[in-house]
C-alpha cells in the first residue's frame, strides 16, 4: 500500500517539476496565451492533447488492461455542443482570473504561492456547488 502510493506521489513531483521547469504554471505565461502574445502554451497544450490521443487510441487499439488486469474501457463521448461551450468558457475565465487551472495551483502552492490557497478553496467550492447542482443542470 505504502508503495503503491510512494509511486503516485513520485510521478506527481516529477510533473510537478516538469511543468514548473517548461513555465506552464508561470502567471505571466497564461497571462501571454489569453493575450495571443506567445505561442508557448499553446504548443504545451497541444503536445498534452497529441499524447493523449495517441495513448487513448493504443489503449483502445491494444486493448490494455489496468493493474488489476480488467481490461480498459473508454466510451465514446456523448453528442452535444453548448455544454462543452459553456463548460469550456467557464473552466477559461476562472483560468484566466486565477491565472492558474487545476492541476498548477497544486504545484504553485508547493513554490510557496500562498494565495494560492484561496484559488485552491474558490475550485473547491466551486466543485461542491456542482455536485450540489448537478442534478438541475441538462446533461
Amino acid at each position: 500500500m505504502i508503495l503503491k502510493a510512494f509511486k503516485y506521489i513520485a510521478a506527481g513531483f516529477v510533473f510537478g517539476i516538469i511543468l514548473t521547469k517548461s513555465e506552464a504554471v508561470s502567471w505571466y505565461r497564461i497571462f501571454e496565451m489569453f493575450q495571443f502574445q506567445s505561442f508557448h502554451m499553446y504548443g504545451i497544450i497541444s503536445v498534452a492533447i497529441a499524447t493523449g490521443l495517441i495513448g487513448i487510441q493504443l489503449i483502445k487499439r491494444k486493448k490494455v488492461k489496468d493493474i488489476k488486469g480488467n481490461p480498459i474501457v473508454v466510451p465514446d463521448k456523448e453528442k452535444g455542443n453548448a455544454r462543452y461551450w459553456i463548460g469550456g468558457t467557464i473552466f477559461g475565465l476562472g483560468w484566466a482570473l486565477a491565472g492558474a487551472c487545476p492541476g498548477p495551483i497544486f504545484i504553485l502552492i508547493g513554490a510557496g504561492y500562498w494565495s494560492l490557497l484561496f484559488v485552491l478553496a474558490g475550485a473547491l467550492i466551486g466543485t461542491f456547488l456542482y455536485g450540489v447542482i448537478q442534478r438541475f443542470l441538462p446533461h
